[in-house]
């Protein structure tokens, strides 16, 4: 991974053998569990520069998607991809992709449309009658909601199966809104603009908010939020912020390794027992418990 490449997702199709992706056509492949990766190529055609945005699995089943307009399928715990074309008409570029079980996937665009395939991606049922708007950041529970902050981090809306339009929600405070995803306990967080974190108590109720966190200040703002499997909460951001709170977010402490970056980190990734941050200029962490 050169400096100019940015990783942007990393997914794993058995205990140990797993992909990452990310701009310029990067991708490349670990089969121990993402100590050591080896560059992959893809047969795609030479002159056009693609940005690998999402991939995931199930098993041997995987999916890519990225922009502009691409969608790669695998049957064969990606020994080997095959490019399925997308509706010309599709609203919006791929954002995530995820795998649901055999020849079954759910795709979802930068304006917030999404799309539930059940014939390996030959064709694809709308599930939102509306698209979301352009979003800057779109995150999907286990559940199969969703939630989306607008391209301005003016509003965030909310999606959940068997809705036909996307829940518009206003945003709590006059920070502009940087990131937003799920909980655990299916509970949402948020960043802001100003370094802010906030945490919803109760999914049920998206009115009710704690009062902003602010762990450390430093100038730079937090870009993604995660938990690792032993319960401990993850913020990066700007100019190698990494921070860990094993209180529940009561108290928080900078790791050192983060701190020897001098790039942004933009994700906070886990599965299973595994977790890496994705960072500017092919910076990769990757966590050890």
């Amino acid at each position: 991974m050169c400096s100019s490449d940015l990783p942007l997702d990393v997914a794993f199709s058995s205990e140990n053998h797993g992909f990452l992706v990310g701009s310029n056509r990067l991708i490349m492949e670990t089969d121990d569990g993402g100590a050591s990766w080896q560059p992959r190529a893809l047969e795609l055609p030479e002159d056009e520069n693609f940005r690998l945005i999402s991939i995931d699995f199930q098993g041997k089943e995987g999916w890519i998607v990225g922009q502009p307009g691409l969608l790669l399928h695998s049957d064969d715990a990606g020994q080997s991809w095959t490019r399925l074309l997308l509706d010309t008409k599709l609203p919006g570029e791929p954002y995530m992709v995820t795998a649901l079980g055999p020849r079954q996937a759910e795709l979802a665009t930068n304006v917030g449309a999404i799309y539930r395939s059940s014939d390996a991606g030959a064709n694809w049922q709308a599930l939102v009658s509306d698209a979301a708007g352009a979003v800057r950041d779109l995150r999907r529970s286990p559940d199969g909601s969703y939630v989306s902050v607008s391209s301005l981090g003016n509003f965030f809306a909310t999606w959940t199966p068997g809705q036909a339009t996307w829940q518009p929600h206003q945003r709590i405070s006059s920070q502009r809104l940087q990131s937003m995803g799920f909980q655990p306990d299916q509970g949402l967080w948020m960043l802001s603009r100003g370094a802010q974190m906030r945490f919803n108590s109760n999914a049920d109720d998206l009115d009710q908010w704690s009062k902003p966190v602010i762990p450390i200040t430093n100038g730079y703002g937090y870009l993604d939020l995660a938990w690792d499997p032993l319960g401990a909460i993850w913020a990066g951001g700007g100019s190698g912020t990494l921070l860990v709170s094993r209180d529940g977010g009561a108290s928080w402490n900078r790791d050192p390794v983060g701190s020897e970056q001098a790039g942004n980190f933009n994700r906070i990734l886990f599965s299973g027992d595994k977790g890496f941050v994705l960072g500017e200029r092919g910076v990769m962490l990757r966590w050890v418990g």
